[in-house]
Formats: structure tokens, sequence, C-alpha cells
């Protein structure tokens, strides 16, 4: 289906594409952001890398608005703006939860785990993959030949987010402030990296299969205490001790 700016599609596209490359103006706090502040070129670097990021990850929308044909809907388009419905609610109310536990003095010195954040360790970039992927999947049925590789869109931002900027930064902060806290340590062994889960089923889970199919990977965890590594490689065992969570 066409994303025509006389379509509801369209309202959605943008919605989208403004979502996580500009979440550092809507937060005021980025800690790679502030600490590029008062350099003119990391600055620069900065934000050429955010406009190739909103222009690759934007390619379907891009394809589809350029295409003149405008099918009746088909099932790709149901499943691909499900998804993106899916993603888009689960990333707001993710950063809303961390917002609003982030300004609660209470809560300083602390790491989220509340609403969705008990379910995932990063359930705003689930969502954000998962919005991504729904409006590649909802392109699909006009794509012809080398249109295909619009799918570079979502395997950049799916990369980009497992592997460079986004989890294992984030991990490597947490890791280094909370390593050496027990009720940490439970927390990240019972709590998914990406994708939401009950705490009760991923905590019993054997480590290969968090590896192989829940994106728990050995990078996560390079920055805990080198003595609490051990738990990458038994975390299937069943935790009597876990902490209880929100």
């Amino acid at each position: 289906m066409a994303f025509s700016t006389d379509n509801p599609h369209s309202l959605c596209c943008i919605m989208g594409s403004s979502s996580r490359p500009f979440s550092l103006t809507k937060w005021g706090e980025d800690r790679r952001f502030d600490e590029m502040r008062n350099n003119l070129g990391k600055l620069a670097v900065f934000w050429i890398f955010q406009a190739v990021w909103v222009w690759t990850v934007s390619l379907p929308v891009t394809v589809v608005n350029a295409s003149d044909g405008n099918p009746i809907i088909q099932a790709a388009d149901i499943i691909g703006w499900f998804m993106w419905a899916v993603g888009f609610i689960i990333e707001g109310s993710a950063d809303q939860q961390k917002l609003h536990f982030k300004k609660s003095s209470e809560n300083r010195g602390k790491w989220c785990n509340v609403g969705l954040w008990k379910y995932s360790r990063h359930p705003n970039y689930f969502g954000e993959i998962l919005l991504w992927w729904g409006i590649f999947v909802a392109s699909t049925p006009i794509l012809k030949n080398a249109e295909w590789l619009v799918i570079i869109g979502p395997i950049f931002l799916t990369l980009l987010l497992l592997f460079i900027s986004g989890l294992p930064l984030l991990e490597e902060s947490a890791d280094k402030k909370f390593g050496n806290v027990d009720g940490y340590r439970v927390y990240k062994r019972r709590t998914s990296p990406l994708i939401p889960l009950p705490p009760a089923v991923y905590g019993n889970l054997p480590a290969w299969f968090k590896s192989a199919f829940l994106f728990e990977f050995p990078l996560y965890s390079r920055n805990l205490p080198q003595e609490e590594l051990s738990w990458c490689r038994t975390s299937g065992r069943k935790n009597g001790d876990a902490l209880k969570i929100g």
C-alpha cells in the first residue's frame, strides 16, 4: 500500500521516523550527547550519523512514496501495521515509564525495573525494532526487483541497536554502575535483554537458548565483575533466591 499524503499511513510513517533518533531532544539527556557538547568535530559526526540513520531506516517509506501503485489492502498491510502499532505503543510506554521512574527522588541510584522493564531490560528498543520491521512488512506488496533492498533499513537498525549504539552501551553502563549489587545481578539473570518475557520463564531457560533465540549475547555481560560471569553458563538453574521485581 502506498504511503501517499492523503491516507492515514503517512502519519504513521512520520511518527515512526521521529521516534528513537531524536529521543534526546524530548528527554533532554543522552550521556553520549553530553560527552560531545564541547567537541565540535565529534558533535558534527554525531549529527551526520543520525541523518544517515534516519535516511537508512526510512528507505521502505521513501520507496513506497515514490511508487505510483496503490494496490488494495493485503494481508501484509494488516500484519505490518499491527506490528507498527504494537511497537509504537511499547516504545512510547517504556520511555514514559522510565522517565517517570527517573523523576522520582526515591529511585535515585536504582535501575528501572517497573512496568515493561520488569519483562525486558530494553523494551523501548524492542518496540523500536518491531515498529520499523512493521513498516517494511507493510511496504512489501508494492516492492519489485531491486526495491527489495530497502530491507537494509530495518536490518541496519536492528544490528545498530543490538551490537553498536544501543544495548551494548547501556548494558556496559548499568553493569559498571550496579554490577556488584546482588539485586541487579538477579534482575539481569531473570530479565530478557530485548523481547519481553515473564522473569520466571526467562530465568529458567538454558543459556544456549537465550543466546540463540533471545539475543542474550556475551557482549552484554563483559563488564560484570569476573566472579559474577558464571551466571551466563548456569542461568538455566532455578533461582530460589531471586529478587522480587516491581
